[in-house]
């Protein structure tokens, strides 16, 4: 069946919330409408919907003038397994002694590989990005430096490919997850049941540390903070009152030109770099903490 898809940018995320739930009035309807921030430091927020007929560019064009949009670039897009597509594109990940695979790549799992099967759907999280594909290869330098932190939080987890791939190396270590987005609890669960962890990794549903489970397993030998730079610098003094001194903090989610600003922000709070990677545009950071404040 063919798709067609209705994009556009504009500025705030009020305006672009409210651009989509109008979008979602429109007739013919939309199946789905995305709003999306552009991670690129630009403060461009994208807003799309996907149309199984054409959308009404007289309609398109009037919301573009109500809420100071771009103009809306309508594509057609041909019919495509896109399961299939992703699963042909989203080839195994190796980061270290990690082996990151969804299950049509069941048979590639190298002997003495840690592995870790995220499903191919979940692009995001899968270690192809470079955010994820840098803590997991910080974690491997960890492991290699003989570090075994005793407790260990993945502070916005995601589909919790880190927490797993802690838990797998340090199976004695108490490992925690937690997300601010229900929707990624659940996915990190399933993630846990398929990889056979199922009970071995807590997952909470939290913004930022506010939970009591969060707060009672305090202090972390390493928390992973996989985020975005506004939140990782908001978090930074409660990253810092729950990390053991001498813990690891690794950060991404970083664009590279953000990074030393992160640093000294971190800095502030106690924590000495220990060593930053950059793959492609992301930037991940791991900081050691030294002092209390």
């Amino acid at each position: 069946m063919t798709t067609f898809t209705a994009l556009t940018t504009l500025r705030g995320r009020d305006r672009a919330e409210a651009l989509g739930e109008a979008m979602e009035r429109l007739e013919p309807e939309p199946t789905g409408v995305g709003v999306f921030e552009i991670e690129d430091g630009s403060g461009l927020w994208e807003v799309g919907g996907y149309f199984t007929d054409p959308p009404d560019e007289a309609a398109l064009a009037l919301l573009t003038a109500a809420f100071g949009a771009a103009e809306f670039v309508v594509s057609e897009l041909p019919e495509t397994d896109w399961v299939a597509k992703v699963r042909r594109e989203l080839a195994p990940v190796v980061a270290g002694r990690f082996f990151v695979y969804g299950s049509h790549d069941a048979d590639k799992v190298p002997e003495g590989s840690i592995a870790l099967l995220i499903e191919a759907a979940m692009a995001f999280g899968t270690g192809h990005h470079g955010t994820t594909l840098g803590c997991l290869r910080a974690l491997d330098r960890m492991v290699e430096a003989g570090d075994a932190p005793e407790t260990v939080l993945d502070l916005g987890c995601g589909t919790a490919v880190l927490a797993m791939a802690a838990k797998k190396i340090w199976p004695d270590t108490t490992v925690l997850a937690s997300d601010i987005d229900p929707v990624a609890v659940e996915v990190a669960e399933a993630n846990f049941a398929a990889n056979g962890m199922t009970g071995s990794v807590a997952c909470h549903e939290a913004t930022g540390l506010d939970h009591p489970a969060l707060q009672q397993a305090a202090a972390y030998g390493l928390v992973f903070a996989n985020i975005l730079k506004g939140p990782l610098i908001a978090l930074a003094p409660d990253i810092a009152s729950v990390t053991t001194p001498g813990g690891k903090a690794i950060l991404s989610g970083i664009l590279n030109p953000q990074a030393d600003e992160v640093i000294e922000v971190y800095a502030r709070s106690g924590f000495n770099l220990l060593a930053r990677e950059e793959i492609v545009d992301w930037t991940t950071l791991t900081l050691q903490r030294v002092t209390r404040n």
